[in-house]
């Protein structure tokens, strides 16, 4: 399944966006996106998008919120359609970077990207089970009478042709005996799904004790979402990346990753800047999400880079990423908090997954960055800008003394806290 087509009019490629003040840059992507007043207002608000009482009525114990900064990257065109991509992360860098990759991109059309359906996958562990073969043989005979019932809990997904669609069986060798594992494949459309499909896994339980003659005990979904993979390519010109030898050494860069697990670790961490700041912005479940990315990215038996990276014919770099993604734009807190719900409006996804093909794509261009950073100046030079402002402001410098302050301290190699408090005692003594 492609992407759906973004809701979204205009280019993403907003030149000078980096320069404009808040008013401007919420103008720029109110135009883009189509924004009411009303969503405006959500971004434009200091409270993170919602107030004390909602935040009460989503986690228990409730005594505040908690706001993290929400960026626009911009340059994304996916399959063919452009899109602003709302990022929400702490880390310095990390949008401008994914923006720059999309633009590096975009020269050769942007990014290929495509979602498979959006199938969970919920367990019912079975123990005790004296004859496993011939459980696993009446657990298949009667699997239309088990999807019948698991389907009965959800009228929603039953009307739109989607619910639990297959019942399967394996058995699992454990120190402490034989188990046998009975899996529920379910369609859950555009929502991520893990409540329906615990649901249907809690409802079936007991027909599965009866046929087996076991005693059911974990009844759960499965966050390693295999058949609900999503994937990107972009094509990136050899001499917007900087010549062949800079193509080359990305690829290097690529295989070292590959090869060794300490460097593809941090590898992999900064694919998940991209796609994990989108599923922050978008209200997902970021640790499902970095869960099975990481089991993904083990499956040869080894842990290794979840990207490839490749020279075609003209000597271009060609990089290509692949991860399960449940992700979902109704239900949950895509749902309910009014933030997240602006953001799926700024992306235009009205689909599960054509949201899951920007998300990948984000990873994509956050990838191609850090690598092409690694490989020619190091990652240190973009970073060391925005850290530099991040410990001015902590040093206690006026909003009209950050910008000075930090560049000072780039200058003269002394990029610290001490370094900015020395400069500003040293303004202070002027």
């Amino acid at each position: 399944m492609m992407a759906d087509k973004t809701t979204t009019t205009g280019s993403s490629a907003i030149p000078g966006f980096f320069e404009k003040d808040r008013n401007e840059r919420l103008k720029a992507v109110a135009d883009m996106a189509d924004l009411d007043d009303d969503v405006l207002g959500i971004l434009s608000g200091s409270d993170g998008g919602i107030v004390f009482e909602q935040a009460d009525r989503m986690v228990e114990n409730a005594i505040g919120t908690f706001a993290l900064p929400l960026g626009i990257a911009t340059n994304f065109r996916i399959n063919g359609s452009d899109t602003l991509v709302p990022m929400v992360i702490e880390e310095p860098s990390v949008i401008a970077a994914a923006s720059k990759g999309a633009k590096t991109a975009r020269i050769l059309g942007g990014f290929e990207a495509g979602a498979a359906e959006s199938y969970c996958t919920g367990q019912i562990q079975l123990l005790g089970v004296d004859d496993a073969v011939g459980a696993v043989g009446r657990i298949t005979a009667a699997g239309q009478k088990i999807l019948d019932l698991a389907n009965s809990k959800s009228a929603t997904l039953s009307k739109m042709g989607k619910g639990a669609k297959k019942i399967t069986c394996r058995t699992i060798e454990a120190p402490s005996g034989p188990m046998l594992v009975a899996e529920l494949l379910v369609d859950v459309g555009d929502a991520m799904g893990a409540n329906v499909t615990n649901t249907m896994c809690e409802a079936v339980a007991p027909v599965l004790e009866e046929i087996s003659g076991g005693r059911s005990l974990l009844k759960i979904l499965s966050n390693y979402s295999t058949q609900r993979t999503a994937w990107a390519r972009a094509t990136f010109a050899r001499d917007a990346v900087g010549g062949a030898q800079v193509v080359d050494d990305i690829i290097l860069a690529y295989e070292f990753a590959d090869n060794d697990v300490y460097r593809a670790v941090t590898h992999n961490k900064g694919v998940m800047n991209g796609v994990v700041a989108v599923a922050n912005a978008t209200g997902q479940d970021s640790r499902a999400v970095e869960a099975a990315a990481n089991a993904y990215a083990a499956r040869t038996g080894r842990y290794r880079s979840l990207t490839e990276w490749s020279r075609n014919q003209n000597g271009d770099l060609v990089g290509s990423l692949k991860l399960p993604l449940a992700v979902g734009v109704v239900g949950g807190v895509a749902g309910v908090h009014p933030a997240a719900k602006a953001c799926i409006r700024i992306l235009g996804a009205r689909t599960a997954g054509g949201l899951a093909c920007i998300m990948v794509s984000a990873g994509l261009a956050q990838n191609y960055s850090a690598l092409r950073a690694l490989a020619t100046d190091g990652i240190q030079k973009g970073h060391m800008k925005l850290h530099a402002r991040n410990l001015a402001v902590a040093a206690g410098a006026r909003p009209d003394e950050v910008d000075r302050i930090s560049q000072e301290m780039i200058v003269k190699g002394q990029v610290s806290m001490q370094g900015a408090k020395m400069l500003l005692h040293e303004q202070d003594g002027a």
